[in-house]
């Protein structure tokens, strides 16, 4: 027998023998060669890379062993917080570049709607978004469909566009019917997007009140990887082997807060500053008239706070041009919590270690997860090096569409080296 003929015969059966083994991920495109594959971006808010562990995540285990992952996790932008960050990560440009520069934030421009992440009327108005364009926006300007199964701002007709499917943030859903919900989206193949969110709370939730090392913690953790095998189990039953890329992100990390570890930040001078914004992180405004006695209050030396003028923070926390950004910038050290007395009165005494993220978005306890898997993406790779705002030129890549300017930049070793190649959708 020719050498190629026996070549070709042996690739046969070994195609057939592994024919009977379906995988845990979606696998390279067959006989749909030639469609870019769907993207779904998955976001774990709160979620450490350490609590990828085998025993409380089998699958995201499995997905960045065959996929890629950042072994480190990879840097949040500051302040490492859950707005800012997730406009981040579809943006490409850092909050002082984006305008979502806290969870609470004030714009005189815009004063009769204070940002707040409770407030329905704000994270609905487009003003607060406009500063940048989310990636799906600049996928349904070029074409491509997009849904989003809960979305910082996704909610908004961010420049006059919405996502063609999304839903309003409802805490009470469970990661299963949020999981549930948006594979209902993907049933009709002519109105199915090629850009995917999803979003879980519930790991950020428990690490706030419990802690990041808490048995309600894993539970938690435990809980999203089975909805993350349900997803992936549910993308099987529509026939879509082969054809999804999941990008499975964090915002930030969790830290643990000690009991009794909180910075009363104005007890040495009440009046001359108003708290903005309270956490690991705080933003102050001067009270008008004591702008002098304001900035000694916080400028002075503290034993676990460092605090400076907008204009003088650390470059490389890239933070503080932005008009919305308060005047005074405070940072606690890690495993502490910045307050003032009223809002110190009005929490509860707590009797346990919590945790809290906010802190310097150098440090270890706010990397936030990373891994990639699917048929564009390299198996068995590593992305040490990765900043948050690195994800969304990695999402255009994979959706196709030309990326608006961005803070960041296309990470190395992600990819398969065809993964550019132009598809159609």
């Amino acid at each position: 027998m020719p050498y190629r003929a026996f070549l070709g015969l042996l690739l046969a059966a070994c195609l057939a023998a592994c024919a009977g083994l379906p995988p845990l991920v979606p696998q390279a495109p067959s006989e749909k060669a030639g469609v870019r594959p769907l993207t779904i971006l998955i976001s774990i808010d709160g979620f450490r890379p350490d609590y990828m562990t085998r025993a409380e995540a089998p699958t995201l285990s499995s997905l960045a062993e065959s996929g890629v992952v950042a072994p480190h996790g990879m840097r949040p932008s500051f302040p490492s917080i859950t707005f800012p960050n997730h406009y981040s990560l579809v943006t490409g440009r850092r909050p002082d570049n984006h305008g979502i520069v806290a969870n609470v934030i004030e714009d005189p421009r815009i004063s009769e709607v204070p940002f707040t992440l409770g407030n329905k009327a704000a994270v609905t108005d487009r003003r607060w978004w406009d500063e940048a364009e989310p990636l799906w926006v600049t996928a349904e300007k070029s074409g491509v469909r997009t849904a989003t199964m809960f979305w910082p701002g996704s909610e908004a007709a961010i420049q006059g566009v919405r996502p063609s499917q999304w839903a309003a943030f409802d805490q009470s859903l469970s990661s299963a019917a949020r999981v549930d919900v948006l594979l209902g989206w993907l049933r009709d193949p002519a109105h199915r997007p090629g850009l995917a969110t999803l979003y879980f709370d519930i790991v950020d939730t428990a690490g706030h009140r419990f802690g990041p090392d808490s048995d309600e913690t894993r539970a938690s953790v435990a809980e999203v990887d089975r909805a993350i095998l349900q997803l992936i189990e549910g993308l099987k039953t529509l026939n879509l082997d082969g054809q999804v890329n999941l990008v499975i992100v964090a915002d930030h990390g969790m830290a643990a807060v000690p009991v009794g570890q909180t910075i009363i930040s104005d007890q040495a001078d009440p009046g001359a500053v108003r708290m903005v914004y309270s956490g690991a992180s705080a933003g102050f405004a001067l009270i008008s008239g004591q702008e002098a006695r304001g900035e000694a209050t916080l400028l002075r030396p503290h034993d676990n706070m460092t605090c400076w003028r907008k204009s003088e923070i650390p470059a490389r926390l890239a933070f503080g041009k932005n008009p919305r950004v308060p005047a005074i910038i405070c940072i606690a050290r890690v495993g502490w919590y910045i307050s003032n007395a009223e809002s110190a009165a009005r929490r509860r005494p707590e009797t346990r270690t919590t945790g809290a993220h906010g802190y310097d978005n150098a440090a270890p306890e706010m990397a936030a997860l990373f891994v990639a898997n699917g048929p564009s993406i390299r198996k068995g790779g590593k992305a040490p090096d990765m900043d948050n705002v690195d994800v969304y030129s990695l999402l255009a890549a994979l959706i196709g569409v030309t990326p608006a300017p961005s803070d960041g930049r296309l990470p190395k070793g992600v990819l398969k080296q065809n993964a550019m190649d132009p598809l159609t959708h």
